[in-house]
């Protein structure tokens, strides 16, 4: 039986495997997704008070269309022999779809290892754990969508201290938003410490590279992602991030589909997706189905996403949403709030429901309505 193998189980990697399972049908074909763990990790909604509820049961998911779930993480792939190694054991694959994620780019600085991060759960829940019951000082470093999170979200238990290497907040952001987020951290009380950033962590604090020693119970970091390594091992073409360059169909070698923050695919014209569940989501949807129709003699489809728009939450400020790749502000303040509400309820996958699971898998494009 041919067999189409998902390597991770993030959003790109479960929509990947119900996309494959809505494609076969009762047809024959197997279907295994490889991850470690048992959940399917909400990681944009870990800055949020309670990460442990950012969760959803892998098995939720799986059960209900079939599809098997081997608790394992890939250390080898071998595109010559199609197999996968995982923890040990040998997996052959027909089709591959390589959608395992991204991880934080950290720094090579004195007491790195001191430093807290929201990137994965364990990372959060320790970050929640050490500042529980403190309402002392937190340093975050990086103004990004991240960083401004997890600083907004923490300006309501202590002080904040917010680092950006560049001269200007968001700086990934542009000007569109900046204003707004400005005020808001204003009004927050964040300090924003610009052109600067951390060059060692110590016990009670941090060193800037300005020379600045900012007493603190912990440091943040959260600036840069890069693509998992195991890209490096599909030939291809990789972008700045480590990404695969893949074609409209995310097929990035002979047998290989790439998805989600792996896998640098076009967007719109001049633009290529982002490291985001928006792209993610139907960057899996739409490698998961090509990967089974490419087995079972059915049209590949191409990546289509819906057109780009962002929402940054900004505490008890709000949040700022933005259309378009000049992130031109629609909403911003309760009513950006609301919208951001919206989309992190939406990005829950539906559960138990082999006929809801499988329709929504065939949604590959799912505009956001505001």
């Amino acid at each position: 039986m041919a067999h189409v193998v998902i390597v991770g189980g993030g959003f790109a990697g479960v929509w990947s495997a119900a996309a494959a399972a809505r494609v076969r049908g009762t047809r024959d074909l197997r279907i295994t997704l490889i991850a470690p763990g048992d959940d399917l990790v909400l990681r944009p909604r870990l800055y949020e008070p309670e990460p442990e509820r950012a969760t959803v049961a892998l098995k939720r998911i799986l059960e209900p269309v079939g599809v098997e779930h081997m608790r394992a993480a890939v250390q080898d792939i071998d595109v010559d022999e199609r197999t996968v190694t995982a923890d040990g054991r040998k997996v052959g694959y027909d089709r591959l779809v390589l959608a395992a994620g991204s991880r934080l780019v950290r720094p090579g600085i004195p007491g790195a290892e001191r430093m807290f991060d929201v990137d994965t759960l364990p990372g959060a829940l320790r970050l929640r754990g050490h500042l529980r019951g403190r309402d002392g000082t937190t340093v975050v470093v990086g103004a990004g969508f991240a960083g401004l999170e997890i600083a907004a979200e923490l300006a309501g238990r202590g002080r904040v201290v917010l680092v950006e290497r560049a001269g200007e907040i968001a700086p990934d952001l542009g000007p569109g938003p900046r204003p707004v987020i400005e005020v808001a951290l204003e009004r927050l009380g964040v300090e924003c410490r610009l052109g600067t950033t951390v060059t060692e962590v110590t016990e009670g604090g941090a060193m800037l590279a300005d020379g600045t020693a900012i007493p603190a119970d912990a440091v943040v970091w959260t600036a840069g992602l890069e693509a998992n390594p195991l890209t490096s091992q599909i030939p291809g073409e990789r972008d700045h991030l480590g990404r695969l360059k893949v074609g409209a169909h995310l097929r990035a070698h002979d047998a290989v589909f790439a998805a989600g923050d792996v896998a640098a695919a076009r967007a719109e014209e001049g633009r290529l997706t982002m490291q985001s569940c928006q792209h993610a989501t139907p960057m899996g949807k739409t490698a998961g189905h090509n990967a089974a129709a490419d087995l079972l003699g059915v049209p590949l489809i191409d990546f289509a996403p819906a057109p780009y728009v962002t929402d940054v939450d900004l505490g008890a400020a709000g949040a700022v949403y933005t259309r378009g790749w000049d992130r031109l502000v629609a909403l911003h303040g309760a009513e950006g709030k609301w919208v951001k509400r919206w989309i992190m309820d939406k990005i829950h996958p539906p559960v138990d429901d082999a006929g809801t699971i499988l329709t929504h898998a065939g949604m590959v494009t799912t505009p956001i309505p505001f």
